[in-house]
C-alpha cells in the first residue's frame, strides 16, 4: 500500500518527492542543476523548490497565478537568517 501524503526519498544523484492522496499521485524529481550548485546535497531539494517558486511567482504571469490560486498554492519568500537575527536583536 502506498503511503498517503508527501514522502521525501533521498538518493545519490537525485531526490524524489512522492505526492499521493486518494485522488492524485505523482513523483517530483530534484536533481543537481545550474542554479542549485551552491547548496549542500541534503538541502538541494529545499533550495531548488524555493528558488523555483520564487522565480515562478516573480514572472507575474496571470495564467500561472490563476493555476496556483485554483490549487490553493501560494509562495512567500522568507528572510535570510542573518536578517532574522538582526531583527530579533533590535527587538530586545
Amino acid at each position: 500500500m502506498t503511503t498517503l501524503g508527501l514522502e521525501v526519498i533521498p538518493g545519490n544523484d537525485m531526490t524524489r518527492i512522492r505526492v499521493v492522496c486518494e485522488h492524485q499521485r505523482g513523483l517530483i524529481y530534484v536533481v543537481p542543476a545550474e542554479r542549485s550548485w551552491v547548496c549542500e546535497k541534503e538541502y538541494l531539494p529545499a533550495h531548488a523548490l524555493a528558488g523555483f517558486f520564487r522565480e515562478l511567482t516573480a514572472l507575474e504571469n496571470k495564467e500561472v497565478q490563476g493555476l496556483m490560486q485554483q490549487w490553493g498554492i501560494y509562495f512567500r519568500q522568507l528572510p535570510e537568517e542573518q536578517e532574522e537575527a538582526k531583527a530579533g536583536a533590535a527587538e530586545s
